[in-house]
């Protein structure tokens, strides 16, 4: 629950007993008001762009960019709402662990940009941006993450995302990707363009569209378990989740790929063959 900014306090990390907070408001600092003080004009270090679109002038920027950071690792989170805290151009004004805490918080304090890990333990931030898309066309979504999967990167293209950045990044490069999307610009990780690339000419190329396009990567894993006729605990057990997020990823399989019951998967399977072909379809 959010609270007052001026009670709220950024904690300090703690490796051994991390806990996950409930969703909550934050002031721009985090509460500490030690924080809170922007740094001078030109204190910041120019590092290498790594390919993203510069800062350009700081006064350029009419107001803050309110942000909801969504990151199911606590340590990871606060590290991110600190390090936006540091920047004036950014007022972090929720932060969530999950795939539900996210739309809550999205729905209340309809961000400008949401920054979003693309797995997280109720399902994924790919589902979780589709849906914040819908409802809130003008909050933009930009993923932070360890996975340069094909298929996460075209999964969230495909679902609205402004911007994919892998977390291997320097912290002045998210900085510049998230004042790039908040002017409206799209931008990819370079570590992740040379993918996308590569699948638009193979579509060029092969004159079709990949069917499973739109599934993440975990998705694809649990395509031909389900196909096989795995249960939701085989499943879990095969690709080490809870029953329930399982369950979530079968749901969204099948909204995806535009079918009813779990039981017209074989058939799916078995007739997209081409599309499907990376896929291990005897479900082992």
């Amino acid at each position: 629950m959010p609270v007052d900014p001026s009670a709220a306090r950024t904690a300090e990390p703690d490796a051994h007993h991390p806990q996950l907070p409930s969703p909550r408001r934050v002031d721009a600092g985090g509460g500490d008001a030690s924080a809170a003080k922007p740094a001078a004009h030109g204190a910041e270090p120019d590092a290498p762009d790594g390919g993203f679109p510069p800062d350009g002038d700081p006064k350029v920027a009419t107001r803050q960019l309110r942000v909801l950071v969504v990151d199911d690792h606590d340590i990871v989170r606060q590290g991110l709402v600190a390090l936006l805290a540091r920047r004036p151009q950014f007022q972090v004004v929720a932060q969530a662990g999950s795939v539900a805490e996210a739309l809550t918080e999205a729905r209340r304090f309809e961000p400008d940009l949401v920054l979003m890990d693309v797995s997280l333990p109720d399902g994924s931030g790919i589902d979780a941006c589709r849906e914040i898309r819908a409802e809130l066309p003008g909050t933009r979504v930009v993923f932070l993450t360890s996975s340069p999967e094909d298929e996460d990167v075209f999964a969230a293209i495909v679902a609205g995302a402004t911007g994919y950045v892998l977390k291997q990044s320097r912290a002045s490069e998210l900085v510049r990707a998230l004042i790039a999307a908040g002017r409206g610009e799209s931008l990819l990780d370079p570590g992740v363009t040379g993918a996308v690339i590569e699948q638009i000419r193979r579509i060029a190329t092969d004159g079709y569209v990949d069917s499973a396009a739109p599934l993440t990567a975990q998705e694809r894993k649990i395509l031909p378990l389900l196909a096989a006729g795995g249960t939701n605990k085989e499943i879990a057990a095969q690709v080490f989740l809870s029953d329930k997020t399982v369950k979530n990823y079968v749901s969204s399989i099948l909204s995806k790929l535009g079918l009813e019951r779990r039981s017209q998967a074989p058939a799916f399977v078995a007739s997209h063959g081409r599309e499907l072909g990376n896929l291990d379809t005897r479900g082992r």
